[in-house]
């Protein structure tokens, strides 16, 4: 038996199948997609194997993430039934509890839920992993060893989930746009537009990796950056006056919310 079946092979899918397949070994995974060329020509890329239906995929791994639209996680356990026994589900499905997979999946199958980012795509992501109250210490610790390649996996509790994902999942598409309104900058002072992409992209990845490596708190950071009177002080004052704190913190309150509706 395989350690671990993607069932749905889009971006996140596919992004987490490459990973599984760096930690494990393509030998190690299986997968299948509604449109089959598409898991096919992922098997090929990273040396798993692809099968035919979501049955065998399932009946062939030990941990089956289902990577499709919530709309399609009752329906799809309903067609795993016949081989969910001995197996434990991994739902990347957003707004689906535990409670309601446990349900559809019967009560002796151990299930988890994850929510992953994009960077996961690149071994950078952030990912959230829960579980109910059937998931045990050796399924969180699988789970986390079939996905160390994706970058940081954090447990959680559940009610967690909808302000993870607004930070950490929905949180990506708020930098990219600050950094490119910082190689707009760039390029209004005088830089070539590629240059000023590179270096305002690697600025922030720079500064992220100062967060988590020495552990000092964002703020003091920026102070060791800011001389007396000098000129990142003055940009520093720009931001605030135009409210680049409160953007951010109602930009993450609003997609929390919004996550809790499409919960319901």
């Amino acid at each position: 038996m395989k350690k671990a079946a993607f069932i749905g092979t889009g971006n996140m899918g596919a992004a987490l199948l490459r990973a599984a397949c760096t930690a494990l070994g393509g030998d190690q995974v299986v997968c299948s997609n509604r449109t089959a060329a598409k898991a096919q020509a992922l098997a090929v890329e990273t040396g798993c194997t692809s099968l035919e239906t979501n049955l065998e995929a399932a009946a062939a791994a030990q941990y089956l993430f289902l990577c499709v639209k919530p709309k399609q996680i009752k329906a799809l356990l309903t067609e795993l039934s016949p081989a969910l026994s001995g197996r434990a589900v991994v739902s990347v499905a957003a707004g689906i509890v535990l409670d309601d997979i446990q349900r559809w999946a019967g009560p002796d199958v151990p299930v988890l839920r994850i929510m992953p980012n994009t960077p996961c795509a690149i071994g950078r992501g952030m990912t959230a992993l829960c579980g109910g109250s059937t998931a045990k210490e050796k399924h969180f610790a699988d789970v986390e060893a079939i996905l160390a390649a994706s970058g940081r996996v954090e447990r959680i509790k559940e009610g967690q989930i909808d302000a993870f994902s607004a930070v950490a999942g929905c949180g990506p598409a708020f930098v990219y746009p600050y950094i490119e309104a910082l190689a707009d900058g760039g390029v209004a002072a005088g830089l070539p537009r590629k240059q000023a992409m590179l270096y305002a992209a690697q600025m922030v990845l720079g500064a992220a990796a100062m967060v988590l490596e020495t552990g000092e708190h964002p703020g003091a950071l920026k102070d060791a950056v800011c001389s007396p009177g000098g000129s990142t002080i003055e940009g520093v004052a720009q931001l605030e006056r135009h409210g680049l704190r409160a953007a951010a913190i109602d930009a993450v309150l609003a997609a929390w919310k919004k996550n809790g509706a499409l919960g319901k």
